[in-house]
């Protein structure tokens, strides 16, 4: 199964509320902090929209 490997790299104080939202939804709410996710087309969506905030890498996780 792919999962993404995600860590917020930028501070979303100034942003708009709905990439604030988006951060939340993902589970980041720190400054370096990382989640893993699954790939699907839901995430890769809320990547695009903060994609300026944050650092994707993409690895294999057996769970």
């Amino acid at each position: 199964m792919k999962r993404l490997k995600i860590k917020l790299v930028k501070s979303f104080i100034g942003r708009p509320e709905k990439q604030r939202k988006v951060l939340r939804g993902m589970g980041l709410g720190k400054l370096n902090k990382t989640v893993f996710l699954e790939d699907t087309p839901g995430i890769r969506g809320m990547i695009n929209k903060v994609s300026h905030m944050v650092s994707v890498e993409e690895c294999e996780m057996d769970i």
